[in-house]
């Protein structure tokens, strides 16, 4: 047994609409938006009465997606907790073509990064971003050399 690959990676979100337009912005397409409800979604979940509102993004020429995901119910009233030393599922990291220019992106859009931009050795350029309700973002270019 094998694994094919990596489908998909979903972030729960409370604005589907900011969600979105920020990935939109950094240059994710809208690939499907739907809505789920029924049996099947509550079995799946384990949750009754569930129902959500679901915006699937793509980057150009990319197999993973990334699915943004709204809860009409249950609605979750608790504060998000979310840094970078939390435990569970923390990040998520994108490889881009100009680290400088995918910051001036983020700032158009009234993020910030966290810490400034950092050097590894000879591979990678990185750094963290919070974005819209929190989500972490981690950005690295590749150093050409």
């Amino acid at each position: 047994m094998k694994i094919n690959r990596i489908d998909h990676v979903s972030i729960n979100i409370l604005d589907l609409t900011e969600g979105t337009r920020f990935f939109v912005n950094l240059g994710f397409v809208v690939k499907g938006e739907w809505e789920a409800s029924g049996v099947q979604l509550n079995r799946v979940t384990g949750l009754r009465d569930a129902k959500t509102s679901c915006v699937a993004l793509g980057v150009p020429g990319g197999e993973t997606w990334l699915e943004l995901v709204h809860y009409q119910e249950p609605v979750d009233t608790r504060e998000p907790t979310n840094e970078v030393y939390s435990p569970g599922l923390r990040h998520l990291c994108l490889n881009v073509e100009s680290l400088d220019e995918m910051i001036k992106l983020i700032e158009q859009q009234g993020y910030t990064i966290i810490h400034p931009v950092e050097q590894f050795g000879e591979t990678y350029r990185i750094c963290y971003v919070r974005g819209p309700e929190g989500i972490l973002l981690e950005l690295a270019e590749t150093i050409q050399r």
